[in-house]
């Protein structure tokens, strides 16, 4: 489970207790655990010491996992020498996430818990680079005890996990970068701890910085005690020398040797009495600040948002703990409003665990405070770089949990990845921040989005003048689609040009996965155009609107599903500039990697999206209902045991999920079908979920999104992290859409207008700025009530209403702050 801050990197916490995958150097290091050698991962410690004199030491974590057993020297499992807990047990509520550790030799039980304050619609809270760590010891039994905690990790500033260097048998023998690196301890007031610095790393590389465990000093009656460096004199000696000293008595005793490691490893104890069935929790902070994130090609440096707001890692504790109880307060009043509701776990689940993505190197913002991301990251590098249009398409939890961060990368789309004169958007933007060096290739899918999702920016926030701003650079980005040689050169609503996407080929002919999202971009475009009171263009998109629409009905539904008119190009030279990325499309006469009559899983995404931002319905909903009905029954793969599969496995064996591309008669199946058909990507599971939803077909979102989860069960695959290129993969945020959909959640602050469906049931609300609950009873006679209660932030209400029920108006219109609630009643209209 990662614990960190909104683009601070993260460290993770494992199932068994270990903390692994150290990824705080603006470098994904999964699999790296922040040292030379996994003997000595960053790791906790439990002494206790009987009336008896019984001593005994253990790691705080539970047994090594089958996986870690074998290598090529034997265990390659990080602290694999340690004695442990016999049993572990891991629950989550994230970003809670707590492990309970039991052993009968042990007379004590433990409990670690972590968490980072994630607080939505406050990314400054939520941004804080730093792992709450706390371990609760229980006294299990009649007599007291002596008990001591302690928490140890190498200084491995300069380190990232990237590169290592070898020895002759091709033994790891350290990551690169650690020099000299040094280790202090120090008290101001209660706050104690070890500050770890270099001073021989160079000071401009993405690896230095600085890194603090610190600790919360009760009283008197608590000891302290560190180490700043062990034995380095080899075979794992350190070893050796942290175990033994600290399995004496409890306590450590600091030493200076002669010759230094680069990287030397600190350790820090607290050591107290516990008496008979007496509970006492020990805490932690690990901080850090490493501010020279590099661009995407890891050339120049661009710096980190939340290095602007801390002076180093002991600033970083230094500010945070009297800010804790009030963080951690508003963390819990997130997540226990959220739990308490009536979504379905399984909704809940995938929701919340996808939003740990955030915290993920696969985000970071920068020093203006733009957010960033890439499609993923692989376990060292990033994958994918520059906030590609066509993937951040489908996530749905930055902008109504944070969105303030939305509309930067809203921003950065239309104001540095539009080309001004030509309208055409480059799908990634180049750092540091230059049109230039953009790509300069257009995604018809992802340029469509973005057009939706500057509407949804808007009316999530009420912002006048962010709509205002954007206004001449969505048309230009709209108009792009009419081109000659465009996407829609004939201007007849329906997209025929050859369309790049986030299948990473080329679409020629009309198509429901580029059309659904062509045809939400003229619905949203003629919505803002109407507001802005430009008549004319308003005027354009509803033309275009209701001539695509009635067209995909007529021409791409088969009776079960809407399908792809492949239409081959003569030229290339009748394609507009920018419209061809170079992947699948080097035959334009007779193109490969169509979709042609198959059944794509995601062949309403824009009609998703468009019920998301409350556009409506883009097309005949009855074909709609009847083509998700047929995404379950051609795409659904009970077990993909009989599943072939030439690309990438995200999911096998007796596993089941909906797989891209199915093809109902296989004598129509291309000889080579869509690139990526027999895949299964769980951003578009999700997606297709959300819609099911709005088509009232609960039993089958409910399925589709078990399916997934299964599959992320933590046994076979990480629940926090859905992969698709990479790990904690943007697409996969979809899952939050699952929120809004169920509960019918829809809120214009540009009209001040709040609607629900009229389940009964609490349910959590967010826009981006203010969240907080919607408590909805119904009886026999027809009478609703609604409770709305602000838990953060403030919601402006002039408009209420419940699905099926006429809207109240308030006239006057009211603010409700945080704290406050409003009741509102309604009948249904009586029958005529």
């Amino acid at each position: 489970m990662p614990v960190g801050g909104i683009g601070t990197g993260d460290i993770c916490l494992g199932g068994n207790g270990q903390w692994r995958d150290v990824e705080i150097m603006n470098k994904p290091g999964i699999g790296f655990y922040g040292s030379a050698s996994a003997k000595m991962a960053p790791c906790f410690l439990v002494f206790v010491q009987t009336p008896s004199g019984r001593k005994i030491t253990r790691a705080l974590m539970g047994p090594v996992p089958p996986s870690e057993y074998q290598g090529m020297q034997g265990s390659e499992g990080p602290n694999n020498g340690f004695p442990r807990f016999s049993h572990a047990a891991f629950d989550a509520a994230y970003p809670f996430g707590t492990v309970s550790l039991e052993d009968p030799e042990i007379p004590l039980t433990a409990r670690v818990m972590a968490f980072n304050p994630f607080i939505p619609g406050d990314p400054e809270a939520s941004g804080i680079p730093v792992a709450v760590i706390r371990y609760e010891l229980t006294n299990r039994t009649k007599d007291p005890l002596v008990v001591a905690v302690a928490g140890s990790l190498d200084n491995f500033i300069g380190m990232d996990g990237s590169q290592v260097a070898w020895d002759n048998f091709q033994h790891v023998l350290y990551p690169v970068g650690a020099r000299n690196n040094k280790n202090l301890y120090r008290r101001v007031g209660a706050i104690a701890g070890i500050f770890m610095r270099s001073d021989s790393v160079v000071r401009t590389a993405a690896a230095w910085g600085t890194v603090a465990l610190t600790t919360m000093i009760p009283d008197s009656s608590t000891e302290v005690s560190y180490r700043t460096e062990l034995d380095p004199k080899g075979w794992n000696s350190d070893v050796s020398d942290l175990w033994n000293d600290f399995s004496d008595d409890g306590r450590f005793h600091d030493s200076v040797f002669a010759s230094k490691k680069d990287a030397p490893h600190a350790a820090l104890a607290l050591r107290f009495r516990l008496a008979p069935g007496e509970s006492r929790t020990v805490p932690f902070l690990l901080s850090w600040v490493f501010p020279n994130r590099k661009d995407w090609q890891d050339s120049q440096t661009v710096g980190n948002y939340y290095a602007t707001r801390y002076a180093d890692a002991w600033d970083v504790a230094g500010q945070t703990w009297p800010r804790l109880p009030k963080l951690e307060a508003a963390t819990l009043d997130f997540v226990r409003t959220f739990l308490r509701s009536d979504y379905p776990a399984v909704f809940k689940e995938a929701a919340l665990f996808n939003s740990s993505t955030l915290r993920s190197q696969t985000v970071f913002r920068t020093p203006d405070g733009n957010l960033f991301g890439w499609e993923g990251v692989f376990n060292s590098t990033g994958s994918c770089y520059g906030n590609c249009t066509h993937v951040w398409n489908y996530e749905e939890a930055t902008p109504f949990l944070f969105g303030n961060l939305a509309m930067t990368m809203r921003q950065l789309e239309f104001q540095y990845g539009l080309n001004d004169s030509t309208g055409l958007m480059s799908f990634r933007i180049a750092l540091p921040l230059n049109k230039a060096n953009n790509w300069k290739v257009a995604a018809a899918d992802g340029q469509m989005g973005t057009i939706m999702k500057i509407y949804r920016e808007w009316q999530l926030s009420g912002d006048r003048s962010f709509l205002v701003s954007q206004w001449p650079l969505v048309k230009k980005a709209l108009s792009f689609a009419w081109v000659k040689g465009g996407w829609d050169a004939d201007r007849d609503g329906v997209m025929e040009g050859c369309q790049h996407n986030t299948m990473d080929i080329e679409y020629f002919g009309p198509n429901p996965e580029i059309e659904f999202w062509y045809l939400g971009a003229l619905r949203a475009g003629a919505a803002m155009a109407g507001y802005l009171q430009d008549s004319s263009f308003q005027n354009t998109c509803r033309g275009l609107f209701a001539s695509g629409s009635r067209w995909v009905d007529q021409h791409l539904f088969n009776g079960q599903y809407y399908i792809q008119q492949v239409r081959p190009v003569a030229d290339r030279s009748e394609i507009a500039p920018g419209l061809v990325a170079g992947m699948g499309a080097s035959d334009f006469k007779n193109p490969d990697f169509q979709i042609g009559e198959g059944c794509l899983v995601d062949q309403l995404a824009g009609q998703c999206m468009a019920h998301l931002c409350g556009l409506g319905w883009l097309a005949d909903s009855a074909h709609l209902r009847k083509s998700l009905l047929s995404i379950r029954k051609y795409n659904a793969v009970s077990s993909f045991n009989g599943q072939f599969n030439n690309m990438r496995t995200y999911a096998l064996g007796a596993e089941s999920g909906l797989v891209l591309t199915a093809y109902p008669d296989p004598a129509k199946k291309p000889a080579i079908p869509l690139s990526y058909a027999s895949e299964a990507w769980t951003g578009l599971e999700y997606t297709a979920a959300v819609e099911m939803i709005y088509n009232d077909l609960l039993t089958e979102a409910l399925a589709t999104v078990t399916q997934v989860r299964n599959r992320y069960d933590g046994s076979h695959r990480n629940p926090f992290n859905e992969e698709e290129c990479g790990n904690h993969y943007a697409r996969a945020m979809a899952s939050w859409g699952l929120i809004p959909a169920y509960s019918g959640f829809h809120y214009s602050a540009v009209t001040g207008s709040f609607s629900m469906n009229d389940r009964a049931g609490t349910y959590f609300w967010s826009n981006g700025h203010s969240w907080g609950s919607a408590e909805i009873d119904r009886d026999q006679a027809g009478k609703r009530r609604l409770r709305i209660t602000v838990h953060y932030g403030e919601l402006q209400l002039r408009s209420v209403k419940l699905a099926g029920m006429p809207a109240q108006d308030l006239p006057k219109g009211i603010t409700l702050q945080s704290g406050e609630s409003r009741s509102f009643s309604f009948y249904l209209r009586e029958k005529t």
